[in-house]
């Protein structure tokens, strides 16, 4: 059983594609079980008690166990020398643990309540191995290794075993996900880069949810904008835009040389910035208040039908279809249509007349 690491040990920050041996997974001693259990680099991570609902969520999460040995190995080969890969070696060691009755398992979930004895929880443990691996599975991605996340996760397990209460009438598996995924996760957010992740409740959101939210917005038709997955995810904008950059770049060290022969280091050169400097955003901000005086000045020479068209459906929040204007005039659809499109025709002509290299600044609404 992988059970973690020793409080003395360190994590070791991998940069993306690093080539890291996975550490071995050995049997635990009946000691380790005595101590509280921590994560690899020795602070405890706080996990609030799951709700009914959550526990609802994993009641099913102990399926297929007794197969999953196999689906794990399936895509395992051994070399020519027949050396076994290390996760091979290690499920070979959790198959030697049977899965436990609902009778056995509250039994000995009493019996370690009642007496604390560590022969009843190592049991508890080692029949649940199993669902780490599983866990493991569905969080695992690359440069991390899996056994890496199992041990995590039994780290885990260890803790669920602890807190577990026999009565609550929930099974054990189903607690347990719960303490399993907050230790696998607290270990990639450590580790998925040299500049740790996720040391805010919001970055820990966006890390898991950012990349999904952006996919579903953009299949439901809306663009994937800082504000939109802001309002979405109950974030600033400026997290979005901070951990959308983090996402999709790998960390560069200043320090790394240019090529292989050279001795100049990239530090030694202006980093460019995408940012706006400060006379561009002025120029900007000038441009968009003399957008916003003469189109005001364009509205007062309107009147009747134009000015309710330039209200509502040119300038408004939510625009009024042709159909509504259509409706509200007594016209066609294609009638408003003709409206609209001699009004934007006449806007056009007027800002560029008051606004000097207006087709240079304004991309016209095609």
């Amino acid at each position: 059983m992988a059970s973690g690491r020793k409080k003395t040990s360190k994590p070791v920050s991998r940069a993306r594609g690093a080539s890291v041996k996975p550490a071995a997974a050995t049997e635990p001693e009946e000691a380790e079980f005595e101590a509280e259990p921590e994560p690899g680099d020795g602070t405890p991570v706080e996990v609030a008690e799951p709700d009914e609902e959550a526990l609802a969520e994993d009641a099913q999460v102990d399926e297929d166990l007794e197969a999953l040995p196999a689906r794990v190995l399936a895509p395992a080969k051994e070399n020519q020398l027949g050396a076994r890969d290390p996760l091979q070696a290690y499920m070979a060691e959790v198959t030697r643990h049977p899965l436990l009755t609902r009778e056995e398992e509250l039994s000995l979930a009493r019996r370690y309540r009642d007496t604390q004895r560590v022969e009843a929880a190592y049991r508890l443990v080692a029949s649940n191995l199993r669902l780490v691996v599983k866990l493991a599975h569905e969080y695992h991605r690359n440069p991390l290794s899996l056994l890496d996340l199992v041990q995590e996760g039994n780290i885990g397990l260890m803790q669920a075993v602890k807190k577990y209460d026999p009565e609550r009438g929930v099974k054990l598996s189903s607690y347990a996900a719960w303490w399993i995924r907050a230790y696998i996760l607290r270990y990639i957010m450590d580790n998925w880069k040299m500049v740790k992740l996720g040391t805010t409740e919001a970055q820990r959101k966006l890390f898991f949810k950012l990349r999904q939210e952006q996919e579903k917005l953009i299949k439901q038709g809306f663009e994937a904008s800082p504000k939109l997955l802001a309002e979405r995810l109950n974030v600033t904008e400026q997290d979005v835009v901070e951990m959308d950059q983090r996402l999709g770049h790998d960390e560069v060290s200043l320090d790394a040389p240019v090529g292989e022969d050279s001795n100049s280091t990239r530090g030694d050169r202006f980093l460019p910035s995408n940012a706006q400097g400060a006379e561009e955003r002025l120029g900007n901000e000038e441009l968009r208040l003399l957008f916003k005086e003469k189109m005001n000045a364009f509205a007062e020479s309107l009147e009747g039908k134009e000015r309710f068209i330039f209200e509502k459906r040119l300038t408004a929040d939510e625009p009024l279809t042709l159909q509504d204007i259509g409706n509200q005039y007594g016209v066609s659809r294609e009638r408003a249509r003709q409206i609209e499109a001699a009004l934007i025709n006449r806007m056009r002509e007027y800002m560029r007349e008051h606004i000097p290299d207006f087709d240079l600044v304004a991309t016209p609404k095609q």
